[in-house]
Order: C-alpha cells, then sequence, then structure tokens
C-alpha cells in the first residue's frame, strides 16, 4: 500500500479531492501503475461531471467534443496541453488501452446531457456498463489483464458500483432537480420526482433503491463467480466498497437521505487492505 501522504500529482489531487473511493483503491496498485490510474480516473472525471456543471446542452456537447479530438493526440503521442491529457497519453501508450473504450466512455457521457430517467432498471444497467463497468475494464488493462474472467468480473463489479452510487446520490441529483432512478419503477411504487425536487425525502424512494441494491448485490456475485487473476484485484476494490454501502442502505431500510448512508463509513483504508492482502474483493 503506497502512502497516501506522499507528494501527489495533479491527477492524483483531483482523485483524492473528488471520487476519494477510487483514491483509495488506487493506493493498492503497483507503484509502476498507479499515476495511470490516477490519469484514467481523472480523465473519468474530466467528463463524468460535464454533465453537473453545465447550464445547457450546447455547452456539455462542446466539451464532450473536445476530448473526442483530442483522442487522435492522446494516441499519437502528442497530445494537447491539458493537465490530464498529458499523464493519460503516457498511460495508454504505456499500456496500449483500448480506444473503443475511451470513444464508449465518451458517447455515454454525451448522453448524460439528456436529463430523462432511465425508462427501467435493465436501462440503468446499460447506462453503468457503458460508464462504469467500462471505467473497471480499462483500469484492468492498465493492471495489464486482459483475460475474459477479469473483463467479466469488470463489468459486473462496475455494474454494482454505478447502481449504488446513483443510489447514494439521490440527493444531489434532487438538487439539480434530475432523477436517475427507473422509470417503470419510480411508476409502480407511485414516486413523484417532484417530491425528490423539493427535498421532501418521500417514502417511496425506498423501495426503489431496495430493487437496485438487489440487483448490484447480484452483480457482485457475479463477479466473485468469474474468478478473475489476483493482478485485477486493485481494479476491483471498489467492490469491497460497495458491499459496505449495501450493508449501510440495509441497516437504514434503503433510506438514502439518511446521513449514515450520505456519510463515507470509516475503516475502508482497512476494508480494502484485508481484501488486497486476500487477493479478493
Amino acid at each position: 500500500m503506497a502512502d497516501a501522504s506522499d507528494q501527489l500529482s495533479y491527477c492524483a489531487e483531483q482523485i483524492r479531492a473528488n471520487d476519494h473511493d477510487r483514491f483509495l483503491t488506487c493506493l493498492f496498485a503497483p507503484a509502476g501503475a498507479r499515476e495511470d490510474l490516477f490519469a484514467l480516473y481523472a480523465f473519468n472525471l474530466e467528463i463524468a461531471k460535464v454533465a453537473e456543471v453545465v447550464s445547457e446542452p450546447m455547452a456539455g456537447q462542446i466539451r464532450i467534443q473536445w476530448w473526442r479530438e483530442a483522442l487522435d493526440g492522446l494516441y499519437s503521442g502528442a497530445p494537447r496541453k491539458h493537465q490530464v491529457a498529458e499523464p493519460l497519453s503516457a498511460a495508454i501508450r504505456r499500456h496500449d488501452l483500448s480506444r473503443d473504450l475511451f470513444e464508449r466512455l465518451l458517447d455515454a457521457r454525451e448522453r448524460d446531457l439528456d436529463t430523462d430517467p432511465p425508462a427501467t432498471l435493465e436501462d440503468l444497467e446499460g447506462y453503468a456498463t457503458e460508464t462504469s463497468a467500462t471505467l473497471v475494464e480499462l483500469a484492468c488493462e492498465v493492471l495489464g489483464v486482459r483475460d475474459e474472467a477479469s473483463r467479466t468480473a469488470a463489468r459486473h463489479v462496475g455494474i454494482a458500483h454505478a447502481l449504488v452510487g446513483l443510489a447514494r446520490a439521490v440527493p444531489f441529483h434532487a438538487t439539480q432537480r434530475r432523477m436517475m432512478l427507473p422509470g417503470n419503477l419510480a411508476w409502480e411504487y407511485e414516486l413523484d420526482p417532484h417530491d425528490l425536487f423539493e427535498l421532501r425525502q418521500p417514502a417511496a424512494v425506498r423501495p426503489v433503491v431496495r430493487e437496485m441494491a438487489t440487483r448490484a448485490g447480484e452483480h457482485l456475485g457475479k463477479a466473485k463467480a468469474a474468478r478473475p487473476p489476483r493482478k485485477a484485484v486493485p481494479a476491483l476494490l471498489p467492490a469491497t466498497l460497495t458491499r459496505r454501502y449495501l450493508s449501510l442502505l440495509d441497516a437504514h431500510d434503503h433510506d438514502v437521505f439518511a446521513p449514515k448512508v450520505q456519510t463515507p463509513p470509516p475503516g475502508r483504508p482497512w476494508r480494502l487492505l484485508w481484501a488486497n492482502v486476500r487477493g479478493r474483493f
């Protein structure tokens, strides 16, 4: 495990400040891959926040297009002058990262600019596959693992991590007047999005989140059953924290507004350390 107090690069600082769970998982990666993971995750942060910071879709499309056009330079070794693009280009060339996975991420983040909620839980899983699961697969490539078991585990870990993350993000999305819960489940349980937007903490959100949590747990089971090699574990460690968040949701009757659900639980580094020592996730 790396010492988190060491002087950090720009990318590492961004992840520590804005995606602390992934920052912690990076500390268990081999030293030669750690900065490349930080660069990858910083890229993800750059494009994931687009929908949150722009006031109109056109501005978001311009930002996503900037990264689309930057891909050629990233792969040729002549990146644009940018604090994320330059280290990401080095990571791409060092590990021969799959360009189609980056394009998939960009396509998905462009669709983020559409504020309509996913129609079904299956649609939400598809979104999680294109975003979170794709990112975990790229992280596996950084670690030098491209076997089918690792790809399968990456897909299921990524989906589970996204489903739980989106559930915990309900209060944040509500402040943006956005709902990322399956529309069919909202209808089934009579969840009025406007109750969310007015921060009324409607009880109807709980059964919707419960179904998402149940599906996330199923994906974690499938990831474990894939039995990926130990080398892939640092990329799959988000599963360890996802499992902990599922326990917290269950303990609080899937109330995503509960303070203990919203607050990162203590002991996360030790949970990750124990999982990594055992070669599990």
